[in-house]
This record gives C-alpha cells, structure tokens and sequence, in this order.
C-alpha cells in the first residue's frame, strides 16, 4: 500500500480529494526542514509545495518513489538527486493561466494609472480642497497603444499577451538574454528593455535567470518603464531595483514576489513607501479556482503515477 505524505497542505486552500486507490494518507498543516526526514521515513509518495527536499534529505529516503510537487516551480526539490534514486518527480501545469495574468494586469492598471497616490490624495482631502471638480496632481497613462515587453513566453507569458492584445497595447516577446540568432516572432532581449513601457517577467528561477534583472538592464529600461515580477524574486536583483526606484530610473514596480520568502522584519522592499511601487504577499496564483484546478491536477498526477502512465513528469 502506498503511503502518501503532504509535507505543507496548508499552502493550499482547495478541496483535496484522496486518491483512488488503496493508500495510507498523511497530511501536515507545514513542516519545518527539521522534521522533513522524520514525517517521510516510510512514505512512498511526498506532497510537496515549498519544503525543500534536498539531497540530504532524499538520501535518507529509501522507501520515497514519487515526488509531487504541489507548485509549477520545483526549484526546493533536487532533481538531479531524484534522476539518480529513480524518484518521480511531477509537477503541476497551467493552472494559474488566468489567475496570474489577472494580477498582472491589476498592477500594472494601477500603476500607470496612479491608483495608490490618488487614493492617498482622496484620503488627505486634496481633492475635497480642489478649485476644479477633478485632480491633476499625478499623471494618468494609458495601456492602449503602449509596448508590453514579454520576458518568457510560455502559457502565462502567453495570456498576458492575449489581454495585452485586447487593451491594444504592442507586444514584445524577448529572445534568451545574449543570443546571437533571434527567432521568429521574438524581438533582441535588449531591443525590448529598451523599447517596452512595461516589461513583464514570467520565468523559471534556475541558474541561467538567476538576477536576469540588475543595475545593467535597468539602465537599458525606458525613463518612466514599469517592472512587474508574479513569477520568481530571485529573477531581479533586489538591491538593483530599489536603486532604480528610488533613483527615478524607473517609473515603477510590481511584485509579487521577493528572494526570500516570507521575508523578514527589515527587508527595504517592505518599508518602501512609494506611490509607485507595489508589493503583494506571493498571491497571484492563488485564485480559489486555480487553487481547486491545481489541486485536482495534484491527485491526477498521483494516480497517473500509479497507474504506471505519469504524468507531468519533471524527472
């Protein structure tokens, strides 16, 4: 009988239906790295979202056949260990592919828009003050007929275009970062840092897009451009985006995301009080019905597994 661990089941808020076949079911709220090996000593089959499942760790796990990662991103669990021990590793796929562009779109409406310092304008009773009936303190753009640069283009960065398209904006779709041939449909990576009003990133964090965004490619943006990150902190160098901000080089940022998470009491992002900055709590992909079709691929994939046809196989 297998025996199914879900080391962080509290990460999701979805109705979780149990496999369908004869299974032992273990789940946790969360699990900190110290009780990783122990919770998983006999399971054959590990949920994970966030805990990391190192080599160390896996190496204690003779018994663990199967990985399922509970995310798209399975940067905390070791794949090459997984590859070497036989493990299966799945993970889960366009799940968020309305979700998160959604909540691109609301940060990047906001901040062209200037929604935030509006509304601290009608707060500190500017507009009630006003001699004419509407405010000009803050400048109003348009999405219609500006340039979206793309950095990643697969099934997210591929709806964000679709809406992009229906706001009338023009879309740039970037080339990896220092490639020589361009391919069709793609525009140079520094062609479109330099031509986009708003560059939106949606990428994997591995080692090739680790810090893709520093000093350097901000001082390539547009005056004025717009940043906006739902995809992984660890893409933009965070030192270099503060500086950027606060500098004025560029117009503004959107993140969603941050390199470590959650971050600690004293992170300069979180005491960044600007008008033209905005940080949600890692929450773009989490629509209650994106939550419910992940965790419906999740079991899926599970007893694809044990059906002997896997699906969504990483490694």
């Amino acid at each position: 009988m297998q025996k199914i661990v879900f080391l962080d089941a509290a990460s999701i808020i979805a109705e979780v239906r149990r496999p369908a076949f004869a299974h032992h079911w273990e789940a946790y709220p969360a699990t900190a790295a110290g009780q990783t090996v122990e919770r998983l000593r006999d399971a054959t089959i590990a949920i994970t979202n966030k805990v990391l499942l190192s080599r160390e760790v896996l190496e204690q796990l003779p018994k663990l056949k199967m990985v399922a990662v509970a995310a798209t991103g399975v940067n905390n669990v070791d794949i090459d260990c997984c590859r070497e021990r036989g493990i299966l590793v799945s993970n889960i796929r366009n799940y968020s592919v309305h979700t998160v562009p959604e909540h691109v779109f609301m940060l990047m409406l906001a901040l062209r828009r200037n929604l935030l310092a509006f509304r601290a304008e009608v707060l500190s009773g500017a507009w009630q003050k006003s001699e004419q009936f509407c405010l000009f303190t803050e400048p109003v753009r348009d999405l219609h007929g500006s340039t979206l640069g793309l950095i990643g283009h697969g099934a997210i960065g591929k709806a964000v275009e679709q809406i992009a398209l229906a706001f009338g904006m023009k879309v740039l779709v970037a080339e990896h970062k220092g490639v020589g041939e361009i391919r069709a449909g793609y525009t140079a990576f520094d062609t479109v840092l330099q031509n986009s009003d708003v560059i939106s990133l949606h990428l994997p964090l591995n080692e090739q897009t680790r810090h893709l965004i520093g000093t350097a490619e901000f001082n390539r943006m547009k005056p004025g451009a717009l940043l906006i990150n739902t995809a992984r902190g660890g893409l933009v160098d965070e030192a270099a985006l503060l500086e950027a901000l606060q500098s004025g080089r560029i117009g503004g940022a959107g993140f969603d995301v941050l390199e470590k998470e959650p971050p600690t009491a004293g992170h300069p992002l979180l005491d960044m009080d600007m008008p033209n900055f905005i940080l949600t709590p890692h929450i773009a992909w989490s629509g209650r019905e994106a939550m419910q079709i992940l965790a419906d691929q999740l079991i899926a994939n599970i007893e694809a597994w044990a059906a002997g046809t896997p699906q969504n196989r990483v490694a």
